[in-house]
């Protein structure tokens, strides 16, 4: 798969951090080097319009915002759902890249 735009989606940006280290880390040792971040919700709205984004994952404690997200991205092709739980809880890097990988395919 061809490097892509992964983001990640949180209440104010920093709780996933870690997350997206891992995830960095399990891309890089795979050869898959896709652009990974996190930003808070406020800040997606504008990185959207702006920038190219191929999969947004929200974290669980935005969960709330899936609908809204959806329809933000409505007609751009771009994929949205929550990271599970257990992956976030456990910092499980590989699991979510995973996730975001399917979804873009």
């Amino acid at each position: 798969m061809e490097n892509k735009n992964i983001m990640l989606v949180c209440a104010a940006g920093m709780s996933t951090s870690m997350l997206v280290g891992k995830m960095q880390n399990f891309s890089k040792e795979t050869a898959r080097h896709h652009q990974i971040f996190a930003l808070s919700s406020s800040e997606a709205d504008s990185y959207i319009k702006e920038s190219t984004v191929d999969v947004i994952l929200l974290g669980p404690q935005v969960r709330f915002m899936l609908d809204d997200f959806k329809k933000k991205v409505a007609g751009l092709d771009i994929p949205v759902d929550v990271i599970p739980m257990s992956d976030y809880g456990m910092m499980n890097g590989e699991n979510v890249l995973m996730l975001a990988e399917k979804l873009m395919k």
